[in-house]
């Protein structure tokens, strides 16, 4: 009798965040209790291919790989939806034809950026009808795009800086027009990000028309929306949120800049030790503004029909001390140097628990669509 859990980790995906899923991967792999737990790697390379376990299991660093079960073969159709759907018939193969297929209990995808965290991936789970770690398809798809997700946070009331958006089929046809519109309504400096993209992977501070330009040229290689931010003298606060329809918040925590070089976080700062910046958590923010940034990133899952988890990311301006909503990451970083892990780490919650509790939240929300009348 099968006494664990088979937990399929999909990691890689079609998105500027394909190395940081990978090294998220490696986190939770090395973390998940290999008592309770059968990890099935499922990688899926940049270009869209899904490689068998054998194949994914090669991707990861040694000290994630060696923590799998020893498998061989190769095989382009890895994950195979078989038979009947409404009995979760999601099975990973691996090896030659007359090898077995490995059943999936759920899915944990460690998936960042488009092709995995804007629902794409969520709504294939759901076809097969198996449990899945994280959002659904509306709040990931939501969440990934930071211009319906800014409205959403209007229509719950959170505040927000000022922005705009646009798409980039406009900038090739009204570039001068747009550039006079940004500098009149946002003003310098701002920042200049892909709508549906995270890990600062194609983000850039403007401090004029020329960088300005530049930044949206570089934004609009990553996507056909672009979003423009307006900058302010901020802290950069973030809150952990876990849960399904009663989600709790973590202790805050906080990017210090310890150096003017590293004043913008962009993604080498994020993921490199420059020794720029500093996430300290809990963030030095009192006790009545940690409950105020708590009670606000509940606020914004329940706005986007959250599950599972989400890291809530902050400004606290240094002018007002008005906290202000930036954005909400429906998979957000799992690394070694994430905030995430570190949040509920400091909330009294380590990591093997985190990724015990994300999985019986799938398994929670999954029971709960299941009740769900399908005919009339």
């Amino acid at each position: 009798m099968k006494n664990k859990i088979s937990v399929g980790v999909i990691f890689g995906g079609r998105s500027g965040e394909h190395e940081v899923s990978l090294r998220s991967a490696r986190a939770v792999i090395e973390a998940i209790d290999p008592k309770k737990y059968e990890v099935v790697p499922l990688c899926i390379t940049k270009d869209g291919r899904w490689l068998s376990p054998a194949e994914a299991r090669a991707m990861l660093p040694e000290t994630a790989a060696r923590l799998l079960p020893e498998v061989t073969g190769e095989r382009r159709d890895a994950l195979t939806i078989v038979g009947d759907p409404s009995r979760s018939g999601l099975v990973a193969l691996d090896g030659d034809d007359s090898s077995p297929a490995l059943p999936l209990d759920v899915v944990f995808p460690v998936l960042h950026g488009t092709y995995g965290e804007d629902g794409t991936i969520q709504g294939l789970l759901e076809m097969a009808n198996v449990p899945y770690v994280g959002c659904g398809v509306l709040a990931s798809s939501c969440g990934m795009d930071k211009v319906a997700m800014k409205m959403l946070f209007a229509q719950a009331g959170l505040p927000m800086c000022n922005y705009t958006w646009f798409l980039r089929s406009t900038w090739e046809h009204e570039r001068v027009a747009l550039l006079r519109r940004i500098s009149r309504e946002i003003k310098y400096p701002c920042f200049v990000k892909p709508a549906n993209l995270g890990s600062s992977v194609g983000v850039s501070k403007a401090i004029d028309r020329h960088t300005l330009a530049e930044a949206v040229d570089l934004a609009a290689r990553y996507d056909r929306k672009i979003i423009v931010e307006e900058g302010l003298d901020a802290r950069e606060i973030e809150c952990g949120v876990i849960g399904n329809d009663e989600p709790q918040a973590s202790q805050p925590g906080e990017y210090v800049v310890l150096d003017q070089q590293g004043a913008f976080l962009d993604y080498e700062e994020k993921y490199s030790n420059t020794g720029h910046v500093e996430f300290v958590v809990p963030a030095q923010i009192g006790e009545a503004l940690t409950a105020k940034v708590q009670r606000m990133s509940v606020q914004a899952f329940q706005a986007i029909d959250g599950s599972g988890f989400a890291r809530v990311d902050f400004f606290l301006r240094r002018d007002t001390n008005e906290l202000l909503i930036n954005e909400l990451n429906t998979c957000p970083g799992l690394t070694e140097v994430s905030g995430f892990p570190k949040m509920w780490a400091a909330s009294g919650m380590p990591f093997p628990t985190v990724i015990d509790r994300l999985i019986e939240l799938a398994f929670e929300r999954h029971r709960d669509k299941a009740r769900n009348e399908t005919s009339i």
